[in-house]
């Protein structure tokens, strides 16, 4: 899956922004650069026993850096709190950055120091499709180290040693679809970005649309950077689309939207959805040109139960200002599932580190308390059930419509 970034994260961050951004933490926790886009974060102090080595894999630079930089102080805040209750079976975390860079053959090569260099014990990172392909062999299949990836996405994911603990197709459309034709929806367009994660997510929905009813009137893919959408706006109201179910993303979606509204589409009561949509997509329009817009995520910030809003609360208070939010379009809540799933993970082998042990406890590990609820990874699978909640724009911001009533299946690679 790819997240767009917003407002001035399609720059990228710079270096120079990146040590200021981390100036707090590297004074406080020891962070050095071990050599440009490398970095290690030593816990505080001195301790007695050898640290567990966590790689982090990430785009800090780059067109998704505001997605990337979510996770990587997702990554500190789950490993700060871990390393302030004593570890893993009194061992500390500690952490090596690696920048992706938002580019597949940068990523590769600094993904290897991780490996070859720095020996980690595990690798989590990866925002874009893309980018997890290209990374997780020289991790997974030649580098034989575990790798996490925590965005959603398009599913199909099987490999050894590779978990995913971010929503697949199945967590995102098997209640969003019904809840939408259930709303008056019946004729669905699909506009969307031409790569993999709309081409596999399309696949998969329209099933979910036909097998309730409802019809996809039109499929259709265009270049990433389109800007100009008059025809598919005058196709969708023409042909009476009462369900845009958009795979678009920036910089195409803001005007791709803007385009619709203006067209009418919104007066006469047509329905937009976009699985992707959180906090972190609200600055991207107009509030008028998104209203109504239904999304279902893992997480989003108007989720009530305790722990969700105490943990929201932390990263703020870790990351006062900051504009990379915690989000689950920016992965970040798949970021803290995956690392607080592996920490049980090595708790149940009692500290042993062998990939084998790990990926085999991994199997079974859940969590009772997470973003949006806990989770639990499905045997066999690589993947993880968890709560999911509809929300819809309203006014800028979302309000929470459903959630669901138990954890949902993954439907991925096997048992669910």
């Amino acid at each position: 899956m790819i997240i767009p970034p917003h407002g001035n994260a399609g720059k990228g961050l710079s270096r120079r922004d990146f040590l200021r951004a981390t100036a707090g933490t590297a004074a406080f926790a020891g962070m050095v650069s071990t050599g440009l886009g490398s970095w290690v974060l030593r816990p505080k102090g001195a301790y007695a026993a050898s640290p567990i080595k966590v790689g982090i894999a990430t785009d800090i630079t780059g067109a998704i850096s505001h997605s990337g930089n979510s996770c990587w102080n997702t990554a500190r805040l789950a490993i700060d709190e871990i390393n302030a209750a004593g570890g893993i079976k009194g061992r500390p975390l500690e952490v090596y950055l690696e920048d992706t860079a938002s580019n597949e053959t940068v990523a590769v090569a600094n993904v290897r120091r991780l490996i070859q260099r720095d020996r980690v014990d595990v690798v989590l990172g990866g925002i874009t499709s893309s980018m997890r392909e290209a990374i997780k062999d020289p991790i997974a299949k030649r580098g034989r180290t575990l790798y996490i990836y925590p965005q959603l996405y398009e599913g199909q994911e099987c490999t050894p040693h590779v978990f995913c603990t971010g929503p697949t197709p199945a967590q995102q459309c098997d209640d969003l679809i019904p809840w939408l034709i259930g709303q008056g929806a019946k004729r669905f367009a699909f506009p969307s970005a031409n790569y993999l994660w709309p081409q596999l997510l399309n696949k998969y929905a329209r099933k979910v649309v036909e097998a309730n009813g409802g019809e996809v009137v039109f499929e259709e893919y265009y270049p990433i950077d389109q800007v100009e959408y008059s025809s598919t706006v005058n196709r969708i109201m023409t042909d009476k689309v009462d369900c845009v179910f958009s795979t678009v993303i920036p910089p195409g979606v803001g005007p791709f939207l803007k385009q619709l509204y203006e067209a009418g589409y919104h007066g006469r009561g047509g329905k937009i959805a976009s699985v992707y949509y959180d906090e972190n997509m609200l600055n991207v329009h107009q509030p008028h040109e998104m209203e109504g817009l239904a999304s279902c995520l893992d997480y989003f910030q108007g989720v009530d139960d305790p722990f969700s809003k105490a943990l929201l609360a932390r990263y703020n208070a870790k990351y006062p200002g900051s504009p990379y939010r915690f989000t689950a379009g920016s992965a970040a809540t798949g970021m803290w599932r995956g690392i607080k799933l592996w920490e049980q993970a090595v708790i149940a082998t009692d500290g042993d580190l062998d990939r084998e042990s790990v990926s085999k406890a991994l199997q079974t590990t859940k969590i009772a308390e997470g973003p949006g609820g806990g989770a639990e990874m499905v045997p066999g699978t690589g993947h993880c059930r968890m709560n999911m909640y509809i929300a819809v724009a309203k006014a800028g911001t979302y309000d929470l419509i459903s959630k669901s009533s138990s954890a949902v299946e993954p439907k991925e690679c096997g048992p669910a």
